[in-house]
């Protein structure tokens, strides 16, 4: 154990009221310490993913977002309409820690050799309650990063690079060989584009402007289609007709682009098929919606045949159906290589205070592309 640690520390927590608002707020909570088997943390950054902000805000409207706590423990408190306060109903009274991943270095462990063997040493960490001064966890649940690496370069451990290479290795799983991603300039679909290239995976990258398409051109992206084009559907058919991708992960959800990429690998299949049928291509082509930037329905106009597939996909399902073996050799692989493949980057860090400073909420809150924000719990104000 580490002494000079305080008895309290600063933590995030959300909260659904009885009156129907949220408040989220900082609040003083014990310091933990570790068990035999566990350490802890001191945290020195998490990111906010869009993952995240289910728990922060629920269905809240941040656009009501008023300050207020104190200068000491700051709050925000939304209002949450009428009729999607029955979806809160669980979390009614529940003050809930947030964030799910971050990076820190280990100060203090139990008495296990595992846990001694990571004092001293930075390590990333996915379980939860990451925004705050503290966290102790498991030593076996550590991932142990690089000599050298900081929390900052390790804080996106989990989330974006273990489902950028879940969605490669879900391709191998359900025998596609190629892959098309939405929201494609975004970190995570820049991890993947780098995945792709350096395991010789053809994807095609769809973005919806020419900057995004000239982001991922710099970074050797081989296909790229922009949304926005007059061109899209012809672009996206050709693309998909070199490359082979008969399998697509969609980070928008609402709206009419799952059913466009369907029908788009549907005329690619097409093109390469002997005869006719009426029931369309004997090609199966699947999308799986991962993401919610659009919160409405998924429209789908069915011109693509019979053989086709639309489901969700989550990263902690297919770490479970891969196992526990092979899940530890995909964070290995991230561990390796956070500095080149996994690397991630930030619009701004701010401290514990600054994550709840509505202009700060205003940007992150809207999950757009390169709008992504880092927690620093060392950062004053």
């Amino acid at each position: 154990m580490s002494a000079n640690l305080p008895a309290t520390m600063r933590q995030m927590r959300s909260t659904v009221r009885e009156d129907g608002t949220l408040e989220l707020a900082l609040v003083e909570v014990p310091t933990p310490k570790p068990k035999e088997d566990e350490v802890l943390i001191r945290v020195g950054a998490a990111p906010i993913n869009p993952s995240d902000l289910g728990l922060l805000f629920g269905t809240a409207d941040v656009t009501t977002l008023r300050s207020t706590g104190s200068a000491e423990l700051p709050a925000v408190t939304a209002t949450i309409p009428e009729k999607l306060r029955p979806a809160m109903a669980a979390r009614l009274g529940e003050s809930l820690p947030c964030g799910n991943e971050g990076a820190g270095e280990v100060i203090a462990a139990g008495s296990s050799e595992a846990a001694q063997n990571l004092l001293g040493r930075t390590v990333a960490i996915l379980g939860g309650a990451m925004y705050g001064e503290y966290r102790t966890l498991k030593a076996k649940e550590c991932l142990l990063l690089p000599k050298g690496t900081t929390a900052v370069e390790g804080a996106s451990c989990f989330v974006n690079p273990l489902t950028a290479l879940g969605m490669v290795e879900t391709m191998r799983l359900e025998g596609h060989k190629a892959l098309v991603h939405t929201a494609a300039a975004s970190n995570l679909g820049q991890m993947l584009n780098r995945i792709c290239l350096a395991d010789g995976v053809p994807l095609v990258n769809i973005v919806r402007k020419s900057e995004q398409v000239d982001l991922l051109r710099s970074q050797g992206a081989k296909y790229i289609c922009n949304s926005s084009s007059e061109n899209f559907r012809a672009e996206l058919i050709a693309a998909l007709v070199d490359s082979g991708a008969t399998l697509a992960f969609d980070a928008i959800g609402g709206g009419e682009l799952a059913g466009r990429i369907l029908s788009c690998m549907e005329a690619a299949a097409l093109k390469t098929e002997a005869g006719y049928s009426r029931y369309g291509s004997t090609v199966h082509k699947q999308v799986y919606i991962y993401g919610g930037l659009d919160r409405g329905p998924t429209v789908i106009n069915r011109d693509f045949g019979m053989a086709w597939g639309m489901g969700g996909w989550l990263l902690p399902p297919f770490l479970q159906r891969i196992g526990p073996g092979a899940a530890q050799q995909l964070r290995e692989r991230v561990a390796a290589e956070i500095r080149t493949t996994f690397a991630s980057t930030y619009t701004a860090e701010v401290s514990l205070a600054g994550a709840l400073d509505p202009a700060a909420i205003a940007v992150y809150a809207k999950q757009a592309t390169g709008a992504k924000y880092l927690i620093r719990p060392d950062l004053e104000g």
